[in-house]
Formats: structure tokens, C-alpha cells, sequence
């Protein structure tokens, strides 16, 4: 359960790290355009608008903490279903497991 709870949180970050990759364009889409001085405008991370830099930098937060949470359950589960294996013994050919 824990991983899924992890996929489904790195998913929803990767879902708004996209519509603010969007919004991002939108609002800067004719930054590349050539300036007065002859040379091409770009956009730097510190010439964001705050609100942008602040969803960008929180959904990035977001997605390690999805991610983390995804591995960290996914390791726990075969953690706990190695010790079961262990106690419980191998399947029988009826399909029941034997306690040994």
C-alpha cells in the first residue's frame, strides 16, 4: 500500500510539474525572441515569477518524496514478504502452504 501511496503522489507531481512546465511557456513564450541589443533573451531560473519558482520548486520536492515513499514501500513489501515465505514454509502442490 505504501507504494502505491508513493506512485500515486510521484504521479500527481509529474502531472503538475507538466502544467507548470505549460504555464511556464505560456507566460514566457516570446522570451526568445532577439532583443534591441541584437542578442537572444533567455530565461534563467532567478528571473521566474515567484509564484512559478515556488509551485516548480515544491512539485520537485514533491516528486523525491513520491519517489522515496514508492522505493521505501516497494523494499518493505519484500521485506515483509521474504519473512513470510520464511515462516510459512514453500507452497504445496495443493496450493496450501505448510507451517514448518
Amino acid at each position: 500500500m505504501r507504494a502505491l501511496c508513493g506512485a500515486i503522489i510521484t504521479a500527481g507531481a509529474l502531472i503538475v510539474l507538466g502544467l507548470t512546465a505549460l504555464g511556464i511557456g505560456t507566460r514566457y513564450q516570446l522570451l526568445g525572441e532577439v532583443g534591441t541589443d541584437g542578442k537572444e533573451r533567455w530565461l534563467t531560473f532567478k528571473t521566474l515569477d515567484t509564484p512559478l519558482t515556488l509551485i516548480l520548486i515544491l512539485m520537485v520536492i514533491t516528486l523525491g518524496i513520491g519517489i522515496a515513499t514508492a522505493f521505501i514501500g516497494l523494499a518493505y513489501h519484500h521485506y515483509r514478504r521474504h519473512h513470510e515465505h520464511l515462516r510459512h514454509g514453500p507452497p504445496t502442490e495443493s496450493g496450501s502452504r505448510v507451517a514448518l
